[in-house]
């Protein structure tokens, strides 16, 4: 058992580091809190939070690699003088331009700032699987951007290049760097707001709603039969983040249930916002990456799209849709969740979720 004396904790929560105390009682499930929790973070059970545990379980189960997916035709096409429009071209270079340093600035976040702050271990154990996860698409955009035959260094580095990349990943920095202070700790109303704040930006707003414009781009190119690889490896990374999101939003309302004081109007209105940036900097994204109408999309199309998911979202943590009227105008995005049922998916191999047909995805 470990040490919890309030004089060296004077905010926040445990971190696992507190020196051992021999002979300390042993955990009950009741002591256990998603923030500002005082119990031993080292000792798994007894589970409180059956849903964290299950959905590390779920990943787990739902692994896959890069590898695996054929993109033989992807090269091919790729290297063709006539295979693709500029258009096209332009929306998996800009896509990748995106996604290749997007998951990084996601584990970075992870990592260095919401881990130490989570004070309950199965959510932690879920995180430590979604750090691999964002590492594992990195990995499969470089992989792309390898088999294709691109420039490395000027794709990874569009996000310092590319207003409309860069404005993305500006807009998530400042979250990761106010919790990434070493001097930052919960343990007060206005540091527990910083922290489900920093939460919301990223599981509802970044990869909520910054993600959806690109993955659209690339699965529709995959719907017909273009860089069938590429959107292969989209799938498969578009089904984990739909695992990321449902998890980071059971957490915020998990934290909203414990610490009610939180739920400020004030501070949903400051969550309003938040969400109203994310889908007017999406949408910008979608007017620079598609100029003209292409593969039966345009951008206002996206706009559409684009509060129909903020809608979605503010339901999820509680709010009331933000935008009236809005629905969807790509309903199949809802089946590109599921690959079990897509035995030749794209004409190519598809290594099948060893659970995926027990899950339940949302957009």
């Amino acid at each position: 058992m470990l040490q919890t004396n309030t004089a060296e904790q004077p905010l926040g929560g445990v971190t696992g580091l507190e020196s051992l105390e021999m002979g300390a009682a042993r955990i009950q499930v009741d002591d256990k809190r998603i923030i500002n929790c005082r119990a031993d973070l080292n000792q798994l059970v007894p589970f409180k939070y059956h849903w964290a545990w299950q959905k590390y379980l779920d990943a787990c189960a739902n692994h896959w690699m890069p590898n695996e997916i054929n993109m033989a035709a992807d090269v091919a096409l790729w290297k063709s003088d006539d295979g693709l429009t500029e258009d096209e071209r332009l929306i998996i270079m800009r896509n990748l331009g995106f996604f290749a340093t997007a998951d990084s600035l996601v584990a970075n976040n992870l990592v260095l700032a919401v881990y130490r702050h989570i004070t309950n271990p199965e959510c932690r154990q879920y995180l430590l699987r979604q750090a691999f996860e964002e590492a594992l698409h990195t990995h499969a955009y470089q992989h792309v951007i390898q088999s294709l035959g691109m420039d490395e260094a000027e794709v990874f580095n569009m996000y310092r290049e590319v207003p409309a990349v860069a404005r993305k990943a500006a807009w998530s920095l400042p979250y990761t760097q106010s919790l990434g202070d070493p001097h930052f700790h919960t343990g007060t109303p206005e540091n527990d707001q910083r922290l489900l704040r920093d939460l919301i930006a990223f599981y509802v707003v970044f990869e909520g709603i910054f993600f959806y414009v690109g993955f659209t781009q690339i699965l529709s190119m995959g719907r017909r039969n273009k860089m069938t690889g590429t959107s292969e490896q989209f799938q498969y990374i578009l089904r984990d983040e739909s695992m990321h999101l449902n998890f980071g939003i059971d957490v915020i309302n998990q934290i909203k249930i414990e610490n009610p004081h939180l739920w400020t109007e004030t501070f949903k209105d400051e969550v309003r916002d938040m969400i109203r940036q994310g889908v007017d900097l999406e949408y910008q994204y979608a007017v620079d990456t598609m100029p003209r109408g292409i593969l039966s999309m345009n951008a206002e199309m996206f706009k559409d799209y684009l509060q129909f998911i903020a809608n979605r979202r503010c339901a999820q943590i509680g709010l009331p849709p933000m935008y009236e009227g809005a629905e969807n105008p790509f309903p199949w995005m809802s089946e590109m969740m599921d690959l079990k049922k897509e035995k030749n998916f794209f004409e190519t191999r598809v290594t099948e979720y060893q659970t995926g047909g027990t899950l339940n995805w949302d957009e």
